[in-house]
């Protein structure tokens, strides 16, 4: 059975600066920020969080079915999905557009300063979900506002059981839309950062949002791990130690790839959870998001 994952694909331009930003950024001269990063390491890799979910769900033995947008310039793209074995049924190809960018910036404290621009994935709302009994399960990741406004309405409407997660789109919705979203899913993944804004907005504690119809809401904490609220009750799942901190791109698309197996495959959240944390430790310790690998047997038994 299939996994749906709804999100961007995109071409990550990765850099590091080997400074930290709050010794160049002055707080008290924000409004005036005139600033240059020194970055003598340059690499443009294949990301996007569909595409960085479907590659870890694959190292894991899942079936990923990506539902995106790419560019005039993605046949690469398409030909390492390929690859990969994995159908393209759901993947539209924008000939007046380029794919999505990111071009990303990241510090000796693994911050990061990111700029990305939509591209093709403007146009994802084009693809449409229907009813598919091959289809078990879904991710609703950061897209453009329409497409995941209709793809989660569409998902409800199909009965196909989804996980909210707005990731850094979540301040394009308001608190209406946003209770909307919650209404219609089934799982909420948000990271602390977005938590709060999540909790802001709706006006209701993150523990209070999972005192719901929801089957759980997990709330990441990067090195930390994760909260996972289920009808209000806290569990706190540890975080795993990675062997070598080299880069945070894609950690948190490496943790959604090993929680939509575990969930695909009949877990209890707390245990897809801690599958997730060690797929995010594996991902940190290589620089690019689509770029380690996984020993599954070792993996899945630990």
């Amino acid at each position: 059975m299939s996994v749906l994952i709804c999100g961007s694909l995109a071409f990550d331009t990765i850099s590091t600066f080997d400074g930290r930003f709050a010794q160049q950024i002055l707080p008290d001269q924000l409004h005036i920020l005139n600033v240059s990063f020194l970055v003598p390491t340059l690499k443009r890799e294949f990301g996007g969080v569909a595409g960085n979910i479907a590659y870890g769900l694959h190292q894991l033995g899942g079936e990923p079915l990506v539902m995106a947008a790419l560019g005039v310039d993605g046949a690469p793209y398409r030909e390492r999905m390929q690859q990969w074995g994995i159908s393209l049924e759901h993947v539209l190809t924008v000939t007046d557009s380029h794919t999505a960018q990111a071009i990303i910036i990241t510090d000796k404290d693994n911050n990061q300063i990111t700029a990305f621009h939509p591209g093709a994935m403007q146009y994802a709302a084009q693809l449409k979900i229907t009813a598919d009994p091959k289809v078990q399960l879904a991710i609703i990741g950061p897209d453009g506002r329409d497409a995941m406004i209709q793809h989660a309405e569409q998902l409800a409407a199909a009965k196909i059981p989804f996980v909210f997660d707005p990731g850094q789109g979540l301040p394009m919705f308001d608190g209406d839309d946003l209770k909307r979203f919650v209404s219609q899913a089934s799982w909420v993944a948000v990271n602390d950062y977005e938590g709060k804004m999540l909790a802001d907005r709706t006006g209701q504690s993150l523990a209070e949002i999972s005192k719901s119809h929801l089957k759980g809401l997990i709330e990441t904490l990067g090195a930390e791990g994760c909260n996972v609220y289920i009808q209000g009750e806290k569990t706190h799942v540890p975080g795993v130690k990675a062997t070598a901190v080299v880069d945070p791109t894609g950690c948190g698309d490496a943790f959604r790839g090993g929680l939509l197996y575990g969930l695909s495959n009949g877990w209890d959240l707390v245990k897809s959870v801690a599958l997730a944390n060690r797929m995010g430790s594996l991902k940190i310790a290589v620089s690019g998001p689509q770029n380690y690998t996984v020993d599954r047997a070792a993996l899945l038994a630990g």
